[in-house]
């Protein structure tokens, strides 16, 4: 039997020798392709866990949004409602003065202005900080994922992210002061002339607030197409000194100036401005709405007329909509979710705006940046 298979082998020796290295090649190339596979399983479950740890930071990164911007929103308040002191001036109207009227038109300006003003730095506070807190949350990230490399630098250490966090104060003080002159300005040109006695319907009201906006965000002729006026009282110009943006900076923080430098690239970018611009209709839109519910038709008015079924059709004096007007800030401005401040908290082109900057910030090439 062995014998007649050693014969056997002799005979075929060359085919054997092909055969026998076939299979053994296949063998080795089997164990080769399960290596491979293995790598390729292993790697998209490492890319699988990083996405899912990635995804997971951002959406505590944007809680975290939510919950700094409501904490802000009564410094906001109380800045406002210092500069622009209407409870003042109707503490004066109590007492009966000669200059009632002057007083009045004083307090027509103020109130508008100061809800005016509420709507425009909220909503800027909302995307500011969307900004800043994205590309910080990024950057936090990328030092989470290289905790323990050697030779590594972090990229946002904690005193850079106070820094950086700090230049927030710029739209909280020089700024909002800025924007008031400007919005002052612009409600005393749309309703300096109007009488205390003259009604305005609320799609009157409406008009007269897109007016105003016209004049606040209108755009000079040498200005850059995708550049929002508005940035301005959000970051100072590019010609102050970076050290007047955030607290104790010095030249050599190298990495606040960096991260100053990538806001304002940002709040420069063609998307920034579309998405200020969404939340700014937005709210504008919704403090209509709040005032709406005081142009509602009395039952004196159905009853007089049936035809009365729209808000338009409804008008008030103007000395009757300013007191509307002047509570307004405290809807907007309110700590606690109002639906003014959770229609732009939860409006999608913000959410996929912050979605881009936290992407743009938390990939790995940053490190190579």
């Amino acid at each position: 039997m062995l014998r007649s298979l050693w014969s056997f082998l002799k005979r075929h020796k060359k085919k054997c020798l092909v055969l026998g290295t076939f299979l053994g090649g296949v063998y080795l190339l089997g164990k080769y392709g399960q290596k491979k596979i293995r790598e390729i399983q292993e790697r998209e479950a490492a890319e699988y866990i990083a996405q899912a740890r990635r995804q997971y930071h951002f959406e505590s990164n944007q809680r975290t949004c939510n919950m700094t911007v409501l904490s802000m929103l009564p410094t906001l308040r109380d800045a406002l409602m210092h500069q622009l002191n209407s409870e003042s001036l109707t503490s004066l109207l109590k007492n009966r003065p000669a200059n009632k009227l002057e007083i009045w038109e004083d307090l027509k300006i103020i109130s508008f202005t100061r809800s005016i003003v509420a709507v425009y730095s909220t909503c800027m506070l909302v995307v500011l900080l969307r900004v800043q807190l994205n590309i910080i949350g990024g950057y936090i990230y990328l030092d989470n994922a290289a905790l323990g490399k050697n030779g590594t630098t972090p990229l946002a250490p904690p005193e850079v992210q106070q820094q950086y966090l700090s230049s927030i104060q710029h739209l909280l003080g020089d700024g909002l002061t800025e924007l008031i002159t400007i919005v002052k300005q612009a409600v005393h040109k749309v309703f300096g002339s109007i009488s205390l006695k003259q009604t305005l319907s609320l799609l009157e009201l409406e008009q007269k607030l897109k007016d105003i906006r016209e004049v606040v965000e209108h755009k000079d002729s040498d200005q850059i197409a995708s550049y929002s006026p508005l940035c301005h009282y959000l970051m100072p110009d590019e010609e102050n000194p970076l050290a007047s943006q955030a607290c104790g900076l010095t030249e050599r923080d190298i990495a606040t100036i960096k991260l100053l430098n990538e806001t304002r690239d940002m709040l420069e970018s063609p998307d920034f401005s579309t998405v200020l611009s969404t939340c700014l209709n937005r709210g504008f839109s919704r403090l209509l709405d709040n005032m709406a519910e005081f142009f509602r038709p009395t039952e004196k008015d159905l009853s007089q007329n049936s035809s009365v079924n729209s808000l338009s059709s409804v008008s008030l004096p103007l000395a009757k909509i300013i007191p509307i007007i002047n509570g307004q800030i405290h809807s907007v401005c309110s700590e606690t979710p109002s639906h003014f401040v959770q229609d732009l908290l939860m409006m999608e082109q913000v959410k996929d705006f912050a979605a881009n900057v936290y992407e743009a910030f938390s990939t790995p090439q940053q490190l190579e940046k």
